[in-house]
């Protein structure tokens, strides 16, 4: 591989920074005005509550029917984002440190008094500047911590779009890629499917918006979690009929799960993984992680239960002794 167009591939280009914005502007003009259920948030400690339009399904099928006619028609490459993986990582690193320091600046010159918008500066510019200051920023009405998560997880599928074309193009298909692509689209199709529960998860309900979520949703979540897809693209995995098997069971009962507990995502985070097989760690980062990132959630979800329910908290761990993994932790 040349060296030098390795490098320069690690930088960002026009042609990722007009892509990445194309994605955005296409994002905020769809979930505007594409129908879609409105289904209202958490009540916030000022009696106020923010609605949200939940058509994120609608807007992702839309994306991929007009990116599959532009393919067909030559006017979109299938492969443009897997060709410019690196450009396009770092194009969206930059604009996750360019937007967190516009929210920053915002947030402490804002003199709102609402929940959603009443700064909470701490002093701290670092602290501030990652953990943000406004629990519910916006822009042009666009509330911005819902527009973030949805652009990661399409931005993911997109992703892995994209990977797989470039693998049937380089005629690389095997059962292991079709296994990773296959579940990963269930997933997320899932997730838009339920889109609705989103709106009352803990990042949307207390987490104010800074470097930590706007980064978690826009860089880690679409170019980690397709660490697998570039993986196979590069590593070719021949699986037996028995493994095949397993990891569709693990994805399965996974698929049960994850409404429950961290268990399930724990699962399929796995079954994501298990295609690549077990010759490298590399693929495992995924799964790797969400266990180090969900002990330390259920130790921070332990600590807030035992101090909101007390007594009630003490009988419930002796009724369910087990934290994750029944039998082990």
């Amino acid at each position: 591989m040349d060296l030098n167009y390795l490098f320069n591939s690690l930088f960002p280009s026009w042609t990722s920074a007009a892509m990445l914005l194309s994605f955005f502007l296409y994002l905020a003009t769809v979930g505007s005005i594409l129908p879609g259920k409105l289904v209202p948030g958490v009540i916030l400690s000022d009696g106020t509550r923010l609605h949200y339009r939940c058509n994120g399904l609608l807007s992702l099928l839309l994306l991929v029917l007009l990116l599959g006619v532009g393919a067909q028609m030559n006017l979109v490459s299938p492969t443009a984002i897997a060709d410019r993986g690196f450009e396009l990582l770092s194009t969206t690193f930059i604009f996750s440190v360019l937007v967190t320091l516009m929210l920053y600046l915002a947030g402490c010159n804002s003199r709102e008094k609402s929940s959603s918008l009443k700064p909470h500066v701490s002093g701290n510019l670092i602290d501030d500047w990652w953990f943000g200051i406004q629990l519910n920023p916006n822009f042009v009405g666009i509330d911005l911590k819902f527009f973030f998560v949805r652009a990661g997880m399409m931005g993911w599928l997109l992703i892995n779009l994209s990977v797989l074309a470039k693998c049937i193009i380089e005629a690389k298909l095997s059962q292991s890629i079709i296994l990773y692509h296959l579940f990963c689209g269930l997933y997320i199709l899932d997730y838009f499917l339920y889109e609705e529960f989103m709106t009352s998860t803990w990042d949307i309900i207390a987490e104010r918006l800074g470097f930590m979520l706007v980064f978690g949703d826009l860089v880690f979540i679409p170019f980690t979690f397709s660490i697998q897809g570039w993986w196979l693209l590069s590593n070719k995995v021949e699986l037996t009929t028995a493994a095949v098997i397993a990891n569709c069971l693990v994805f399965l009962i996974g698929g049960i799960a994850r409404h429950c507990n961290y268990l399930g995502d724990l699962l399929l985070a796995l079954s994501f993984s298990l295609p690549c097989g077990i010759s490298s760690a590399v693929p495992y980062f995924y799964p790797i992680y969400l266990l180090i990132l969900l002990i330390w959630r259920e130790r921070r979800d332990e600590a807030r239960c035992a101090e909101k329910y007390k007594d009630v908290w003490t009988e419930y761990r002796k009724l369910v002794p087990w934290r994750i993994l029944p039998y082990v932790y």
